[in-house]
C-alpha cells in the first residue's frame, strides 16, 4: 500500500473530535510513509487532514474540478494539484491514484464517494479496502443500514463485512494493512473508464 484517500466533509463540523482526528489522520498517513489523495480543497476537515499530512512531511495530491478551484477553495500548498474537468473526473482520478479509501465525517458527497467505492469493490472492479473512521459514532446508524442491506436480501454478509469500521486512523491502516478482499459478486473483469 503507498497512498490511501480520505474522503471527508468540505465542512468542519459541529464536534471538535471531527477536526482532531483529521489532523490524527494526515499526520498519521505522512508518517506511514503514505501519500494523501483527497479532494483538493483547503476548507473544513479536507483542509485540516491535508495540512496535517504536509506539516508532518507527507506527499499530498489533491484532485479537484476547475470551477471549484476557481471559486478559491482548492488547497495551494499540496505537492500536487490535480486540475480536472468534472465531478466524475474528480472521483475516477482519485480511484485510480489510491489504494484504499477512508472515510472520516462527512456529508452527502463523502457519502456518496464512499458508497461508489465499496459498489465497484464488490463487483470487482477493484479489490482495495474501504473503511470508516468513526468518530464518536459518527457513523453507527450507516454501519446499521448497510446490516439492514444484508437483513433484507439487497447483498450478502461478506459483501457488508468487507467494509472496515475503526475507532481511530490507526487501526483503520492496520486494517487496511491486512485487508483480504472476498471474491467479486460476478467475477467482472476491472472497469476502463468509458465516461
Amino acid at each position: 500500500m503507498n497512498s490511501i484517500c480520505v474522503y471527508c466533509g468540505s465542512a468542519p463540523g459541529n464536534d471538535p473530535a471531527f477536526h482532531e482526528e483529521a489532523v490524527v489522520a494526515g499526520t498519521l498517513i505522512a508518517k506511514a510513509g503514505l501519500t494523501l489523495v483527497y479532494g483538493g480543497g483547503k476548507v473544513g476537515l479536507m483542509g485540516a487532514v491535508a495540512d496535517a499530512a504536509l506539516a508532518a512531511g507527507g506527499k499530498v495530491v489533491g484532485v479537484m474540478p476547475a470551477d471549484l478551484v476557481n471559486q478559491e477553495i482548492g488547497h495551494k500548498g499540496l505537492t500536487e494539484l490535480r486540475i480536472v474537468n468534472s465531478m466524475h473526473e474528480r472521483k475516477w482520478a482519485m480511484a485510480e491514484l489510491a489504494d484504499g479509501f477512508l472515510c472520516l465525517p462527512g456529508g452527502p458527497g463523502t457519502f456518496e464517494e464512499i458508497f461508489e467505492q465499496w459498489t465497484w469493490a464488490l463487483l470487482g472492479f477493484h479489490a482495495k479496502p474501504c473503511g470508516f473512521v468513526n468518530v464518536n459514532g459518527y457513523y453507527n446508524a450507516m454501519r446499521a443500514l448497510v446490516q439492514q442491506m444484508a437483513d433484507s436480501g439487497f447483498t450478502t454478509q461478506q459483501y457488508a463485512d468487507m467494509l472496515i469500521y475503526a475507532d481511530g486512523t490507526a487501526e483503520a491502516i492496520e486494517a487496511f494493512r491486512a485487508y483480504v478482499p472476498p471474491p467479486p459478486k460476478w467475477g467482472v473483469a476491472p472497469v476502463e473508464q468509458r465516461y
